[in-house]
């Protein structure tokens, strides 16, 4: 097995790394850097962007979900698909006009750029980490399974990459890579539903008729309650991913990676309907593991289930031990290791924007720092920040990805969303309340987040796993009982300007 999948990886690695190096000779601006030149049409960006969406949460995470507890597992590609709607509708041509770089811009604009931004870069960093250590944890899982090594190792190999891939090409190699590997997402997941629909006639029906007839599942798999029984928490967490979404750094920096506003509405269309394509089919793979490999089998393998479907792939393919069987499970891994590799870059460059462009260029620097040095700075950054993640990862190995990336989707939903909606569609807003409900948000999440049973277990403090039900209408007061009680002309005046520049994008590069 271990032969097999060195040679798969190193292929695809070696292709990437070509793709990398052919990124980094036309980094030449911060732009460059930054907004791939602000030159990716729209299908590519949103290719791109469900490649951020089929990584390891979907295709490892949700697996594993499904497998363990059944179909409420499929609550992440419903809420991360209808997420999409959100962004089309609410920010894709307003956050595509206003800003240059960050969604920053668009917030400092109105606001006391020096005391705001600051604080939405601490907050991008603490979100982007948030959401790329479960993609670290997924390649742990992945190396051992791949390589036969630690999950030590295997957090190490992808951290050492990601940090080539973005010191090196910045956003330009990331959207290649994401690209490219969504690609290849596609086909290995619809080959493997193929596959594992055939051990069920291709019936769906057949599917659910096994799982409930298995004596080690049952009828609850497939009904709603199997994982989330208190329905405030399953709600909590649908509102976590549908609106937490629009709010990601990652996503909101690929808007400024298109042409045009018509061109950033042309992502979020391509993105749903990628994302449709490859989410249609994930309850396929967490049900036939479940049936076909077993869940002890898997939880033999890994705790958090996360490898239910690399397991699952040898099973359909000729099974342990059979060439074709390793070999399947080889490319389905190594393409799922590629896809975390890819997606942490792109998390490394949106935490690397905040420190370098947000608070260096534009606070410390005031602005003044020509387009070598910013991104010198940002190379820098990207390291640093590649070097903290390896070592926040190695603490959290043994928890499910898709849980923890439903994690930083709350703190965004919480922290970020009220700013943005509310500098955008609010005249009153002042810049006291922004940093009251981005401090007082982040705070709140935090508190929530870590009080609650998924670090507490039965001591927890607070009741719910996912606390967006709670945190996300508290964003919003906080921001906005603040703002009433405070006088911000400045930002009163600014709110014509920029209404004027979100519709007509008049002003912001």
């Amino acid at each position: 097995m271990e032969y097999l999948s060195g040679i798969v990886f190193v292929v695809l690695i070696a292709g990437t790394l070509v793709v990398t190096a052919m990124a980094a000779k036309r980094v030449k601006t911060d732009k460059d850097f930054y907004a791939a030149g602000g030159s990716v049409p729209g299908w590519q960006n949103g290719l791109a962007i469900a490649g951020e969406f089929m990584a390891s949460a979907a295709f490892l995470g949700i697996s594993g979900l499904i497998a363990f507890h059944g179909l409420d597992g499929e609550i992440f590609s419903i809420c991360w698909f209808a997420s999409f709607f959100v962004v089309l509708v609410l920010v894709a041509e307003v956050i595509r006009n206003s800003g240059k770089y960050t969604f920053v811009d668009i917030v400092s604009y109105r606001l006391d750029a020096t005391k705001i931004r600051p604080a939405v870069a601490v907050t991008v960093f603490v979100i982007s980490l948030a959401y790329l250590i479960p993609q670290m944890v997924a390649a742990g899982a992945l190396s051992r399974i791949l390589f036969g090594i630690s999950d030590t190792a295997g957090i190490l190999i992808v951290g050492g990459l990601m940090i080539v891939y973005v010191s090196l090409g910045g956003m330009m190699a990331a959207t290649w890579i994401q690209s490219i590997k969504a690609v290849f997402l596609l086909v290995a997941g619809y080959l493997l539903a193929a596959l594992t629909m055939s051990h069920f006639d291709f019936s769906v029906p057949q599917l659910f008729a096994a799982v409930a007839e298995s004596p080690d599942l049952g009828p609850q798999w497939i009904q709603q309650g199997g994982w989330l029984a208190n329905p405030i928490e399953r709600y909590s967490l649908g509102l976590s991913l549908l609106f937490g979404t629009a709010a990601m750094p990652h996503v909101l920096m690929r808007l400024f990676t298109v042409k045009s506003k018509r061109q950033a509405q042309k992502s979020a269309l391509w993105t749903m309907a990628f994302m449709g394509m490859f989410h249609m089919v994930t309850f396929i793979f967490g049900l036939g593991a479940a049936v076909l490999v077993g869940r002890s089998a898997i939880a033999a393998m890994d705790p958090g289930g996360n490898l239910a479907t690399p397991m699952l792939a040898r099973f359909v393919a000729g099974g342990q031990g059979t060439f074709t069987g390793e070999l399947f499970m080889a490319f389905i891994v190594s393409v799922a290791f590629i896809t975390v590799i890819a997606t942490v870059s792109g998390l490394c460059i949106a935490a690397s924007t905040a420190f370098s462009y947000d608070f260096w260029f534009k606070v410390v620097k005031k602005g003044e720092q020509n387009h070598k040095s910013q991104v010198r700075t940002a190379r820098i950054a990207a390291i640093a920040i590649g070097i903290v993640s390896i070592l926040v990862s190695l603490l959290l190995k043994n928890v499910n990805v898709a849980y923890l990336s439903g994690l930083a989707f709350s703190i965004a939903a919480t922290v970020n969303l009220p700013t943005i909606i509310l500098s955008l569609y609010w005249r009153g807003l002042t810049t006291q309340g922004a940093l009251a409900g981005i401090i007082g948000g982040m705070i709140v999440s935090l508190c929530a987040v870590v009080g609650g049973p998924s670090f507490m277990g039965k001591e927890a403090i607070f009741p719910l796993s996912n606390p967006g039900i709670v945190t996300i209408p508290m964003g919003f007061f906080i921001t906005y009982v603040v703002s009433k009680i405070t006088a911000d002309k400045v930002s009163d005046m600014k709110y014509e300007e920029l209404s004027v520049r979100a519709h007509s994008g008049l002003g912001a590069e």
